[in-house]
C-alpha cells in the first residue's frame, strides 16, 4: 500500500532538501550572471521573496499549527528584522555618498560634519537632520545584526510571557497580538519614530561594499542564502515535532489543560514556541527586505499577518511542507496577477482588473479551499493522490 505524503516526508527529509538544492542549482545555472539569461533578476528577487515568505509560514505553521497559538502578529516580527537589517543597509550606503561627494574638498570631514550630512540625507525628507538615538548602531553590521534577534525577541518573550502568565487564549490572544501588530505600525508611521514615518527606508537593494558585483549576482546571493535557510530551518522544525517537545506542543494545543495537569509547565513551552517563531521570522524579514528593495510601516500592518494565516491554511496547516506550498502558491500567483502577466477580463459592464480583484480571488481560493479539503492543498492531494491504509 502506498505511503501517505505525510509519512513518506517525515521519514526522509532528505528528499525535500535534495528537492531545493536542484531548484536552486537550475533557477542559478539559467540565470542572467550564470547561464543564458532565461531567467531574469527580477524573477530571481521575486523567488527569493518568496523562498523568505516560505520561512516566516513554517514559523506561522509551528506556533499555530503545532501549538495552537493562533497569533496575527508574526508579520511584525518579520517586518522588524527588515528595519534592523535596512537600518545598516541605508546608513553605511549614505554614508559612502556623503564621503564620496567630499572627496574633492581640501578638509575631510570631521565626524561631526559627517554624522550631519548622514543625517541631512536620511532624514531630511521628514524634516529632520539629526540621527536619532536609535540609530547609534546603525555603523555596526555585526551590532544590528544581533539586533534582528534581540528586538523581536525581548518584545516576543515580553508580550508572551505577559500573556500565557494571564493564560489569556484562543481568539482573546489573537486579538491582543493583532493589537500589537497595529499598535507598533502605527507608531512607525509617525515621523518622529526615527524610521522616516510613512517613508520608511529605501535602496536596500544597494549592499554597501559590493555594489560593483550587480544586483543579477547579488540576488543569486541572496536567493541562495533564502534557501539554505529555508532548509535549516525545516530541518530545525522537523526535528523538534518529532520530538518529545514536539509531542508536547501538540498535545498543549489539543487539551492544554491536561497537559497542565500532567505537572508540564505549558506557559514556559508555549513562550519558547512563540519567542523562536518570533526570532526566525525576524530573519526572514531581514533576509526578505535586501531583495525587495524598499520596507514601511505598511508591511507590519495586520492584515499582512492575516494574510500569513490564509497562505498556511491554504495549504495545510500542522503541516511544515504545507506552509511551504501555501506561502509559494499564494506568493507565486499575487506576483503574476499584480505584475500584469495575467490579461484583464472585460464583461461588458466592467473589466475584472486583477491587480484590484487579486484578493477577492485569493478570499474565494481560502474559502473553496478550506471547505473541501480539511487540511489544505496538502489534504487535497492526498486524497486524489494517495490510498490510505
Amino acid at each position: 500500500m502506498t505511503d501517505s505524503i505525510n509519512d513518506l516526508l517525515a521519514r526522509h527529509t532528505l528528499i525535500f532538501t535534495i528537492v531545493v538544492v536542484v531548484f536552486s542549482l537550475f533557477i542559478t545555472f539559467f540565470s542572467e550572471p550564470y547561464g543564458n539569461g532565461l531567467i531574469s533578476t527580477s524573477f530571481v528577487k521575486t523567488l527569493g521573496k518568496t523562498v523568505c515568505l516560505c520561512i516566516i509560514a513554517l514559523a506561522m505553521d509551528v506556533v499555530w499549527g503545532y501549538c495552537g497559538i493562533l497569533s496575527l502578529g508574526h508579520f511584525a516580527f518579520f517586518g522588524l528584522g527588515g528595519y534592523m537589517i535596512g537600518m545598516w543597509l541605508m546608513y553605511e550606503r549614505t554614508a559612502i555618498i556623503v564621503q564620496e561627494a567630499a572627496t574633492n574638498e581640501l578638509l575631510p570631514l570631521t565626524e561631526t560634519e559627517l554624522s550631519n550630512a548622514i543625517g541631512n540625507q536620511i532624514f531630511g525628507v521628514v524634516g529632520g537632520y539629526d540621527i536619532p538615538s536609535i540609530w547609534m548602531f546603525a555603523d555596526s553590521l555585526g551590532l544590528q545584526l544581533i539586533l534582528v534577534i534581540a528586538v523581536p525577541g525581548i518584545l516576543a518573550f515580553i508580550f508572551g510571557w505577559l500573556a500565557f502568565r494571564s493564560r489569556v487564549t484562543g481568539v482573546y490572544l489573537s486579538i491582543l497580538t493583532q493589537a500589537l501588530t497595529l499598535a507598533l505600525s502605527l507608531y512607525l508611521f509617525q515621523n518622529d519614530s526615527g524610521l522616516r514615518g510613512n517613508n520608511g527606508l529605501s535602496g536596500l537593494q544597494n549592499i554597501p561594499g559590493i555594489e560593483y558585483l550587480g544586483q543579477e549576482v547579488i540576488s543569486i546571493g541572496f536567493f541562495w542564502a533564502s534557501c539554505i535557510f529555508l532548509i535549516s530551518i525545516f530541518l530545525l522544525f522537523h526535528s523538534l515535532m518529532k520530538s518529545k517537545f514536539g509531542l508536547i506542543i501538540t498535545s498543549i494545543r489539543d487539551n492544554e489543560t491536561r497537559v497542565r495537569f500532567l505537572g508540564y509547565n505549558v506557559e514556559i513551552y508555549k513562550l519558547f514556541i512563540f519567542v523562536l517563531t518570533a526570532i526566525i521570522s525576524s530573519i526572514a524579514g531581514a533576509l526578505y527586505y535586501p531583495q525587495a528593495g524598499i520596507i514601511n510601516p505598511a508591511e507590519l500592518a495586520p492584515i499582512a499577518s492575516i494574510y500569513l494565516a490564509v497562505w498556511v491554511a491554504i495549504g495545510g496547516r500542522g503541516k511544515l511542507y504545507g506552509a511551504i506550498i501555501g506561502a509559494a502558491f499564494v506568493s507565486l500567483f499575487s506576483s503574476w496577477f499584480t505584475g500584469g502577466q495575467a490579461p484583464d477580463i472585460p464583461l461588458g459592464i466592467f473589466t475584472i482588473e486583477w491587480v484590484n480583484w487579486w484578493t477577492v480571488l485569493l478570499g474565494f481560493g481560502f474559502v473553496i479551499i478550506t471547505i473541501f479539503s480539511e487540511n489544505g492543498i496538502i489534504g487535497f492531494l492526498r486524497n486524489i493522490f494517495v490510498k490510505e491504509k
